[in-house]
């Protein structure tokens, strides 16, 4: 599906990809080697600071998926991968909402995510190196994200949802949307 992403926005570097909620900007590295101009946003400091590290000739920022820094219509594409996790069904209208205002008419928006119904505890997975944290990741059906999307004006395109795998618990789904 990311390829699928990256082929639907046009070609040759002239694509304008925001990857929202970039973490340490594994996915800006793909994007941008298969010729996307990357700019990434992250809520985390400290994940900005490992993506600038690794990634020197990327542009990454500081900011929220709910208020993104960049006006309307900036971009021609715009990644959501595994970033709309750690918000509860409440904030996702407003991460969809902004994601759709900075998308260009005709743009391509990605979101990927796990797929099903609940909360999931995964501070876990942190503890056991010494990370005491809380963090939850919620989880959401490929049919109400389509609704979500479809209510900021962006149709669906190609779907994806496949079974969890040895450990994982949850599907995993990811709809690639056109704005119009």
């Amino acid at each position: 599906m990311i390829d699928a992403f990256a082929d639907a926005v046009p070609a040759g570097g002239a694509a304008r990809v925001l990857d929202a909620g970039c973490g340490t900007g594994r996915m800006s590295r793909y994007l941008a080697d298969r010729g996307c101009r990357v700019q990434g946003v992250d809520l985390s400091p400290g994940m900005i600071t490992m993506a600038r590290r690794a990634n020197p000739d990327l542009a990454f920022a500081v900011g929220s998926l709910t208020d993104l820094p960049y006006p309307d219509h900036r971009f021609d594409g715009v990644l959501l991968w595994y970033s709309i996790i750690h918000t509860p069904p409440a904030g996702q209208p407003r991460i969809f909402a902004e994601a759709a205002r900075v998308l260009r008419p005709g743009g391509h928006l990605l979101v990927g995510f796990q797929s099903g119904e609940g909360i999931r505890d995964v501070s876990g997975a942190y503890r056991r190196f010494g990370h005491e944290i809380q963090l939850e990741r919620h989880c959401y059906r490929a049919d109400q994200v389509a609704a979500q999307l479809a209510a900021v004006g962006l149709r669906e395109v190609r779907r994806m949802v496949r079974p969890a795998r040895d450990s994982e618990r949850d599907e995993h789904a990811s709809l690639l949307a056109e704005a119009r």
